[in-house]
């Protein structure tokens, strides 16, 4: 079979010229294997393979479910053999030379659970001093509003009125948006202050400082964006959570899963996070569906024989 010669000289000369590693030879060989079953399956002879039958390879792979990681390695290895092909003179073109690889999606927002969110709010409380009240008040205004960082740290402190349920607060690019505090948050942010106060501690730029929700000594007068990650990171620990699961971030996307898998709707989540196009806050539909599609596989009876027959049509990372 010419395919199968041609592949032998192909990885005689990545480890002749490249010194391939057995590993590696075999790596190129499992994926060009698959490539030649499935011209064989479409009766085009792989070596002659022109770009449409590329291109019509890295759509099954995708309709496989296949991660798109795993399609750009096996295109890398298609475009080095067909390569080699052309130096070689076995033919005159490269079919993959104008192909592009798959684009990754974005990585999924990395969201705890809702009871690592109480046992974090149980942490905080824990930290000595101030920083018991100021960590758990950051942990409920994170996580009921979803506000970034900065959102958080530059909250006035005229914020906490009783009659102003929703707070303006200035995201990114200077928007400003409407964010729901609740009373349990409002509370929360309330002692927190009370506690500073009643440590006598005073900031580097004085008065100033009582403009803020979190004031502290910065120049700014309020709490920087890195104080506040390392105050989320010591709740975490108190709460034995490992820290690097913890920060402003991921309780911003907490917030967003949590209310999508309770039922709230795209366009409301969009405006509460400040998005300006929702096609950002559509990743959040992508939690959900990877959280369903884990419960299915999980707890459905026919998971197990479905999982044994698609892994037959894939080659393993």
């Amino acid at each position: 079979m010419a395919a199968a010669r041609h592949l032998e000289a192909f990885l005689e000369m990545l480890a002749a010229e490249r010194g391939a590693a057995r590993n590696t030879l075999s790596a190129y060989a499992a994926d060009l294997g698959d490539f030649f079953a499935f011209c064989d399956r479409q009766g085009t002879p792989p070596v002659a393979a022109g770009t449409e039958a590329v291109r019509a390879y890295l759509r099954r792979l995708t309709d496989l479910g296949l991660r798109p990681r795993t399609a750009a390695r096996r295109l890398s290895a298609l475009r080095q053999f067909y390569r080699f092909l052309a130096r070689e003179g076995v033919r005159a073109d490269d079919p993959t030379e104008l192909l592009a690889g798959p684009k990754a999606q974005p990585p999924l927002p990395k969201a705890i659970s809702e009871a690592e969110v109480e046992a974090l709010l149980a942490g905080a409380a824990t930290l000595p001093g101030h920083r018991g009240p100021q960590a758990r008040a950051a942990v409920e205004l994170l996580y009921c509003s979803g506000l970034r960082a900065s959102e958080l740290v530059t909250l006035p402190a005229a914020a906490l009125r009783p009659d102003a349920p929703l707070v303006a607060v200035r995201g990114k690019g200077g928007k400003e948006r409407l964010v729901p505090i609740s009373a349990r948050a409002r509370e929360a942010a309330i002692a927190a202050r009370e506690a500073l106060a009643g440590t006598g501690r005073k900031s580097a730029t004085g008065p100033q400082a009582l403009r803020w929700l979190f004031p502290a000594r910065a120049a700014s007068g309020h709490m920087t964006r890195q104080a506040l990650g390392l105050l989320l990171k010591d709740a975490a620990l108190a709460a034995g959570i490992d820290p690097e699961r913890v920060s402003p971030h991921v309780l911003r996307h907490s917030f967003a899963s949590h209310l999508l898998g309770r039922g709230a709707d795209l366009r409301s989540l969009q405006v509460l996070l400040g998005h300006a196009d929702i096609a950002t806050t559509q990743i959040y539909t992508r939690v959900l569906e990877e959280r369903l599609r884990a419960l299915v596989e999980a707890h459905h009876p026919l998971a197990e024989r479905g999982a044994a027959a698609a892994s037959a049509d894939r080659v393993p990372d």
